[in-house]
């Protein structure tokens, strides 16, 4: 985030103009130097050069120490950017602790290290007039002010920046199962409180838990994942149901759709996440999409038919499933498709009261088995909406709130102002919590329905210390 802000703040242009102007001064001692080894009786060019070559210098001087003074400057900026993209001060002050802590320092042996010392993270070059960086101590009291001014002993050498808990697995085959302990890492169950207020909100728990999570993929899933025709097939894998006559009919569905290569290379792939649990899908897809974003046009065309056919061929509608396809379309439709990037056009609740209707009782139908038990689930989350909506929120029939139906009311949702989609998923954990508890199947079709709003919601970790995420179960 410190280095995305110099970019978005414009600091690479200003840098790079900083730099062309220190060398054009550069430049006049350079002619300086030719011109002062001219020779001949009475000849004024050499007094000229050594004029040139004083100017020179002394522009050099005092231009490198304007461009570390505007460096420094451009530095708290990027620190109070990154702060203000990430609402993580804690993650950049303890970054910048670690930098202070080496044991051999951050400074840079390079001799042409003071060439580009404005483009580092922290001061390479020592505490001089030509400082590029501010203090450590100050950039660190601006993010805490509590800090003390000791930094931690950190000897290099070490792999991650993040310490991955106790016993953390190293290949999904050592993964253990579902547990009811309390030691896990997971939580089994969610507070309802917790969902909406952890939308955006990324702590140090949760890195600890995306860094022990990269280290339990496989590696033939992470390989998968770096390739778009392998991240291809992981999407459609993901996607695959787990009656053999039905995979077998959504393979051969894929195959008409679609290439033999993706095809082979689902089957390939569905091996490896066969009995994969619902928390480690959202991951695996997100790590996907860098990759999927490499395809062709063409090929990205199959790919969005190939996913949509593969939920649309399921005998049972599964709301989770079609999340996970509606997520892959989001993200990359605004990567290829930016002229179909969704402009906000609901301000007001009122309108949108239909779509939530449609949101809700799919939830509701998802979560239970019969009609009765799913208007009771309905109930809670229509009544928190209809109190904002100013209006009464629609109980409807199976018929009428399908994927189809689904997939209309979540594009007209997704164009409405933040603090509507935030009363849309509170009323979302209203419906899965009727029964008093968010189990983890609910939570993580919650973290599906917040992402297709672009509402992202990070995993629901337990507070205590951690253990290894599980993605397999027995």
């Amino acid at each position: 985030a410190h280095e995305f802000s110099h970019i978005l703040n414009g600091d690479m242009r200003l840098n790079l103009r900083l730099m062309g102007l220190v060398f054009g001064i550069l430049c006049l001692t350079v002619i300086g130097r030719i011109v002062i080894r001219t020779r001949g009786r009475k000849n004024p060019l050499p007094l000229v050069g050594l004029a040139l070559i004083v100017i020179g210098w002394a522009g050099v001087f005092f231009g490198r120490l304007i461009q570390a003074a505007v460096s420094r400057q451009r530095e708290g900026l990027a620190d109070a950017s990154a702060v203000q993209f990430t609402r993580n001060p804690t993650g950049l002050a303890d970054a910048l602790k670690k930098i202070g802590g080496l044991t051999y320092g951050s400074r840079i042996q390079s001799l042409h290290a003071e060439e580009a010392s404005h483009l580092f993270f922290a001061n390479g070059l020592g505490n001089s007039l030509f400082a590029t960086h501010p203090p450590l101590t100050e950039r660190i009291r601006a993010l805490d002010p509590s800090f003390d001014g000791k930094f931690p002993y950190i000897v290099e050498g070490l792999t991650s920046a993040i310490s991955p808990a106790p016993g953390a697995p190293q290949s999904l085959q050592q993964i253990p199962a579902v547990q009811a302990e309390a030691g896990r890492f997971a939580a089994p169950f969610i507070s309802q409180h917790a969902v909406v207020a952890n939308i955006g909100q990324a702590t140090t728990q949760h890195l600890s838990y995306a860094a022990d999570f990269r280290q339990a993929i496989p590696p033939a899933l992470e390989a998968a994942a770096r390739d778009p025709l392998g991240a291809s097939g992981l999407v459609c894998a993901l996607l695959l149901a787990n009656e053999p006559s039905m995979q077998q009919k959504q393979l051969e569905d894929l195959a008409t759709g679609t290439s033999d290569a993706m095809r082979d290379e689902t089957v390939r792939i569905r091996p490896e996440i066969q009995g994969m649990q619902l928390q480690a899908k959202i991951p695996l897809l997100d790590l996907a999409l860098p990759a999927l974003r490499h395809l062709s046009p063409q090929q990205f065309e199959q790919f969005r038919a190939a996913i949509k056919t593969l939920v649309a061929s399921r005998t049972k509608a599964d709301l989770f499933v079609y999340m996970l396809q509606k997520i892959a379309v989001r993200h990359l439709d605004t990567y290829f498709l930016p002229e179909q990037r969704l402009v906000t056009q609901f301000y007001a609740l009122r309108p949108l009261a239909p779509d939530c209707g449609v949101l809700l009782s799919a939830m509701a139908y998802a979560g239970q088995e019969n009609a009765t038990g799913a208007y009771a689930a309905f109930a809670p989350g229509a009544e928190c909406l209809s109190h904002a909506a100013r209006c009464e929120i629609p109980w409807l029939p199976p018929d009428q709130c399908d994927l189809s139906h689904v997939d209309v009311a979540l594009a007209r949702l997704s164009q409405a102002v933040p603090q509507i989609k935030r009363n849309v998923l509170n009323a979302c954990v209203q419906t899965v919590a009727a029964d008093g508890v968010i189990q983890e199947g609910e939570a993580e079709l919650l973290r599906a329905i917040a992402d297709t709003l672009d509402c992202p919601v990070p995993p629901f970790v337990q507070l205590q210390e951690a253990s290894a995420p599980a993605l397999a179960e027995d």
